[in-house]
């Protein structure tokens, strides 16, 4: 005996995607870390804070998340990671394959879908298309939530008012743009912890001095505000290190160990 055919509604189906949304948006404005940026770090820092029962979202601007990560080098969808990192690709449960002593290779879809699935599946929520167009300081300088708008609000230039969120800590995991750390320089004349109190800015591409570096600079970076991945190098003045993700994915590690630090 066949089964019951399931007679479908359209007004049923947007309704289930409109209650089940606003109800995960309004769960997500009072929460302990708020993520900007849906790319490597952001989502390693995401996954290991969830892992302590942190309750974490990220808002990721663009359609999917990933970053830079799915195009590899140059869209050749391939990446490269080295030894000190593959553990933690190891336990997203990313194949890789040791090209030669020192460097390892994976696939870039398989690893930044993995790092998405794993992510979600610890208990991190993603919203995506939605941009972070001002932060939240109150007492005592301190970075305390984000607000929040529609990316396509943003690309149109529509006059519409944003929402807020409010966080115990923020990381900036925005990439080579370091958005929220813009938005405290430019918007709010705050001052960074850095040499010169601003975003000290990308240098040219060095891989060895950029990898290195990286988890040096993963650090809060203004109260309450924790930059991680391509963000800390651009705001410290440090090298970019092109399609090699090793340190992008060490120092989402660092960033919630720093996120759980001050939490509790």
């Amino acid at each position: 005996m066949s089964p019951k055919k399931t007679v479908l509604d359209d007004v049923t189906i947007s309704r289930a995607i409109v209650e089940t949304f606003s109800r995960e948006f309004q769960d997500a404005m009072d929460i302990d870390v708020a993520i900007g940026g849906a790319g490597p770090s952001g989502m390693t820092a995401a996954y290991y804070l969830a892992k302590q029962g942190v309750r974490t979202v990220i808002f990721e601007k663009s359609l999917r998340p990933g970053g830079g990560m799915p195009g590899g080098g140059m869209m050749f969808n391939t990446i490269v990671i080295q030894p000190e990192a593959k553990s933690i690709l190891d336990e997203f449960g990313v194949r890789t394959r040791e090209y030669q002593p020192g460097y390892f290779v994976a696939d870039a879809l398989e690893t930044s879908s993995a790092l998405c699935l794993k992510a979600i599946q610890a208990g991190v929520k993603i919203f995506n298309l939605v941009c972070i167009e001002d932060v939240m300081i109150r007492e005592n300088d301190r970075v305390t939530g984000l607000v929040l708008n529609w990316s396509a609000v943003e690309m149109a230039n529509l006059h519409v008012d944003p929402l807020s969120i409010r966080s115990k800590v923020v990381i900036d995991a925005t990439g080579h743009a370091a958005e929220i750390c813009q938005i405290i320089v430019k918007k709010l004349a705050g001052k960074l912890f850095t040499e010169n109190g601003s975003i000290m800015g990308e240098k040219s591409m060095w891989a060895e001095v950029a990898e290195g570096k990286i988890l040096e600079n993963t650090k809060e970076i203004y109260p309450g505000l924790i930059v991680a991945g391509m963000s800390a190098n651009a705001v410290m003045g440090t090298h970019r290190m092109g399609p090699i993700f090793g340190g992008m994915l060490l120092s989402g590690k660092k960033a919630a160990e720093i996120a759980l630090k001050i939490i509790r």
